[in-house]
């Protein structure tokens, strides 16, 4: 197994990876491979956090992280992190390569002076890795809005203490819809379908914690 940074020479294989790891899992067919795409030139794209995983050769996993902020009550700008997607290639889910690339990238983002990331994830993934539910550290979209799947993760104990603050997400993850089909078209056609995943990925983000 290698972890390494992703290279221009991975982009197309990193791209088909994530099509086939997000296919039909929240919505019939998926954007996701889209994303990746078009982050990779976003302003707020964090290239040093940008890894793949190989497994005898072959990418089976990867990773990208851009910056978002956090604004606190007077105003002030925190900057932190946030990843997404985090792709493992079906016949390789459930197999701890994504435990693995995860608990890399959080040392590398360590090193690189962050101290805090933030996600829109499924908690049942995420919490075994140190991720907390947003209301324990006050991190709110604002108007007291705290969303199931926002999710948070300090890499210093104790950097978000005593503040209420306001997430705020990069621009990196708004999808051009015209964009996306002319791009999509250029990959080889997947039946789109229904799995019960997508139900699960409805209930969590659109539901909010109030206590």
């Amino acid at each position: 197994m290698l972890i390494r940074n992703e290279t221009k020479e991975d982009y197309r294989a990193v791209e088909e990876l994530t099509r086939k790891a997000f296919w039909n899992v929240h919505v019939p067919g998926c954007e996701e491979h889209f994303l990746v795409h078009q982050m990779r030139n976003h302003p707020d794209f964090v290239p040093e956090l940008d890894f793949v995983l190989e497994e005898e050769h072959q990418i089976v996993a990867n990773i990208l992280y851009t910056k978002a902020k956090l604004i606190d009550e007077d105003k002030n700008e925190k900057s932190i992190l946030t990843f997404g997607p985090l792709s493992v290639l079906p016949e390789y889910q459930r197999r701890g390569y994504g435990k693995r690339l995860l608990e890399y990238s959080f040392q590398k983002a360590r090193e690189l002076g962050f101290d805090c990331i933030v996600i829109f994830g499924n908690p049942e993934n995420y919490a075994a890795r140190g991720f907390q539910s947003c209301k324990k550290y006050q991190v709110s979209l604002g108007e007291g809005i705290f969303p199931t799947a926002l999710l948070v993760k300090e890499l210093k104990a104790g950097t978000l203490a005593g503040q209420n603050w306001t997430y705020c997400e990069s621009p990196a993850y708004e999808i051009d819809p015209s964009g996306f089909e002319a791009y999509d078209k250029t990959f080889a056609p997947l039946e789109k379908a229904y799995r019960p995943s997508q139900e699960l990925f409805y209930i969590y983000s659109h539901s909010r914690i109030t206590e």
